[in-house]
């Protein structure tokens, strides 16, 4: 079937002038194969669920792109238009990310494209010299325009990216959404709100992969040691201390010693936004909920958020579970 590109008639159009700035953004949250996508008049909402353990979310607010538009079609007679959402829908990730980078350099594209399912590849990181330059042209090779297009529930999402004089156009099955609701996240019962340098998370993460890990533990304290990373494996056990000091942790929250330990892998789900993010809020609630917010610099001088929500790992019958207590804070909303 022929895209459709009439703006008078599509639910949804927009073009970005950097196709790369999208295909950073997403490959944040490339650790499955399906995302569900919300088309709404503020930006597009990316989420992506595993097990009902992990969430990850890319907005991507309508200042990203050049032009914008947004025309639900109401339900019913009775509907306002302007306060008509359109359904969400689910397209292959990892589809869409090959799209973006085609115009990529091949050994890139390579290197870059995850096909499977779990964590491998995760190890592929701008060095933390090169983080600042992360939305630079010559980090994948592209600069063409994309375009995107909807035109209605059940038809694909359109792709056209032109680069050089050359144009491609791609269409992306739609689906059915295959879960409704965000992981909760108790906000009026946060237990910790740590503001600190993502890459400083980043380095910390991996050097605690040294013990093939299989739990992070997370303790945040008012008194010394201020905030603790542990993992434990089977070739032992590692931890990472941070101080107090307002140059190390920009905003340090934590009325209670809280204690919360989460599934190394998963955490390790959100590698890629912490190589590339200027800094990263960290807040658990009284329920271990934990939530993982990355401020990203992006083209123009704006920035864009990526959040992971973790639910705290359950121990088997007879282990210690750790216990949790309850603060207030908030994150970068």
């Amino acid at each position: 079937m022929a895209p459709n590109n009439d703006n008078a008639t599509s639910l949804f159009s927009a073009v970005s002038g950097s196709a790369r700035q999208l295909f950073l953004l997403l490959r944040c949250i490339n650790f499955v194969s399906k995302a569900q996508v919300r088309i709404t008049k503020e930006g597009l909402r990316f989420t992506v669920e595993e097990s009902q353990v992990m969430q990850g979310v890319v907005f991507l607010d309508k200042a990203l792109f050049t032009t914008y538009t947004y025309s639900p079609h109401p339900s019913n007679d009775d509907d306002d238009e302007e306060d008509a959402e359109a359904p969400p829908f689910q397209i292959s990730l990892s589809s869409l990310l090959e799209t973006l980078q085609i115009f990529g350099i091949n050994d890139l594209k390579d290197r870059w494209s995850n096909r499977e399912s779990g964590y491998d590849g995760l190890t592929s990181f701008p060095s933390r010299g090169e983080r600042g330059a992360a939305f630079d042209n010559r980090v994948l090779g592209m600069n063409g325009i994309c375009r995107l297009s909807y035109s209605a529930q059940g038809e694909p999402l359109c792709i056209i990216l032109e680069e050089k004089g050359v144009t491609t156009t791609c269409e992306l099955v739609t689906y059915e959404p295959d879960f409704q609701e965000d992981i909760p996240l108790q906000k009026d019962a946060i237990a910790q709100k740590i503001i600190m340098r993502a890459s400083w998370l980043h380095d910390a993460i991996n050097e605690l992969s040294s013990t093939s890990p299989t739990r992070l533990t997370m303790v945040s304290s008012p008194t010394a040691p201020y905030f603790t990373l542990s993992s434990s494996g089977p070739l032992g056990s590692a931890t990472v201390e941070f101080s107090k000091d307002p140059q190390l942790l920009e905003t340090f929250h934590v009325p209670r010693r809280t204690v919360n330990t989460y599934k190394y892998s998963l955490i390790q789900g959100a590698s890629r936004a912490m190589a590339i993010a200027a800094k990263v809020s960290i807040r658990s609630d009284q329920q271990g909920v934990l939530s993982l917010q990355f401020m990203i610099d992006v083209d123009g001088g704006g920035v864009s958020f990526v959040d992971f929500r973790f639910v705290p790992f359950i121990p088997e019958e007879g282990e210690d579970e750790d216990e949790s207590e309850v603060g207030e804070a908030e994150g970068f909303e």
